[in-house]
């Protein structure tokens, strides 16, 4: 079995939905790419999709294995570019999204320097907390933090980003620090309003008897709510109570001593902060170095701290 092909295979079914869409795109009978999976799944010895006349969906390990798929089709697409490139100079115009709030303290400082580096590649940067059609409208790449539903496109992990309980030590002498999620009723939480995105609440883990551990949501109240982020977090600041966000708002923060960290015993597992792509047989130099570019810092624990040096 040729492993790659049969990656990539199922890579094109999987994003397709189809056995014949995908034999289409690559110029082969649908039959060889049910034997290129009927392969593929007897050499993992799991089932990676489920195949009716009508439609083609992925299994919880297919699923997984997808993202692993693409990301190591993209890292050999990287590396023939790397050699077929040589000392070509990046060229173009790169179009990137992300959301606001991450986008303008976590992106936007990073665009001039990359353009020092690669003064021929000009760079717009779009902040919108919508989640933007990448291949619909014309971007390269996307900065994208949380749970990633859409599978047709690659992703390359950054770094892993938690949500976190904070309060300012201010507030936290005057109130008292909460030991248990539970006890959060007792005090002032600063939570986003009914008609934002977050409308689950707070996720915490929390034991559970059999000694394991489960993920629950609680929508504490409070006095003061918004629909804008960053304006919870200068609440925060300005001691006015708990708020509960996210590690690359404020771990420089916390290691400044301005905000303190509670129930960290119960915070949730983390998310990633990915870069995203539409699939491509050669991922433009301009790209791919933007992409290096952003993972080189992101991957760095100081950065989150300490922001861009100077």
């Amino acid at each position: 079995m040729d492993k790659l092909k049969a990656f990539e295979s199922f890579v094109s079914v999987a994003t397709k939905g189809s056995l014949t869409a995908a034999a289409k795109a690559e110029g082969v009978a649908p039959a060889i790419m049910g034997r290129r999976l009927d392969a593929l799944e007897e050499h993992l010895g799991v089932k990676l999709l489920v195949r009716t006349t009508r439609r083609i969906s992925l299994t919880h390990e297919g699923s997984a294995f997808l993202e692993d798929c693409q990301r190591l089709l993209s890292d050999v697409a990287n590396a023939e570019a790397s050699v077929s490139a040589g000392g070509v100079k990046a060229t173009g115009h790169l179009r990137v999204t992300a959301p606001a709030g991450f986008g303008r303290r976590h992106v936007a400082p990073l665009v001039p320097r990359f353009h020092d580096l690669h003064p021929e590649v000009s760079l717009s940067l779009n902040l919108s907390d919508r989640v933007v059609d990448l291949a619909g409208e014309g971007y390269d790449c996307a900065v994208r933090v949380g749970d990633l539903p859409d599978s047709s496109l690659v992703s390359v992990r950054m770094a892993d980003n938690r949500r976190l309980c904070v309060a300012t030590p201010a507030y936290l002498a005057r109130h008292g620090t909460p030991r248990h999620p539970g006890e959060l009723a007792q005090h002032r939480c600063l939570t986003l309003s009914s008609d934002a995105s977050q409308t689950r609440g707070w996720a915490f883990r929390m034991p559970q008897d059999s000694g394991g551990s489960e993920v629950v949501h609680i929508k504490p109240g409070g006095p003061l709510d918004c629909s804008d982020g960053q304006v919870l977090h200068d609440w925060c600041l300005g001691g006015w109570g708990i708020a509960w966000r996210s590690t690359w708002e404020v771990e420089a923060e916390i290691a400044a001593g301005r905000l303190v960290a509670v129930l960290e015993d119960f915070a949730a597992p983390p998310n990633g902060i990915y870069v995203v792509f539409p699939q491509r047989k050669h991922l433009p130099l301009r790209v791919r170095l933007w992409i290096d570019y952003l993972k080189m810092h992101y991957e760095r624990p100081e950065f989150w701290r300490e922001g861009v040096n100077p």
